[in-house]
């Protein structure tokens, strides 16, 4: 699969349905009190990048193209690092790495987690 089937196939209702939240972190930090400018889930979300990447389930280039096009069409109103985080989902679901049902799931398991504390 190339990186434009990456791109083309979408949209996804789950990350529509994020994009428009309006849960950045920028947002999110204030509200509890957190003043480091890195949201905590930043560096997972680069292990996951350079451990797709260096496995060669997302070869590099694959990878940058389609964050790219999806960072100045499809997300482009979502601010950094969440617009790359919502790219690497995109590009995730469009190659059947997971599914839309699966991480719903497992998003709905980590929402009951955090909420229980």
């Amino acid at each position: 699969m190339s990186d434009k089937d990456d791109v083309e196939r979408g949209p996804f209702q789950l990350l529509e349905a994020l994009r428009n939240q309006d849960k950045t972190w920028k947002t999110l930090a204030p509200r509890y009190g957190v003043t480091n400018p890195n949201p905590p889930w930043k560096t997972s979300l680069t292990a996951m990048c350079d451990c797709l990447v260096a496995n060669g389930v997302l070869p590099l280039l694959d990878w940058r193209r389609a964050e790219d096009e999806l960072g100045e069409t499809v997300y482009r109103d979502v601010p950094a690092p969440e617009r790359q985080l919502l790219a690497l989902v995109h590009v995730m679901l469009s190659r059947g790495l997971v599914s839309e049902t699966d991480l719903a799931q497992r998003m709905r398991a980590v929402r009951a987690r955090l909420e229980a504390v």
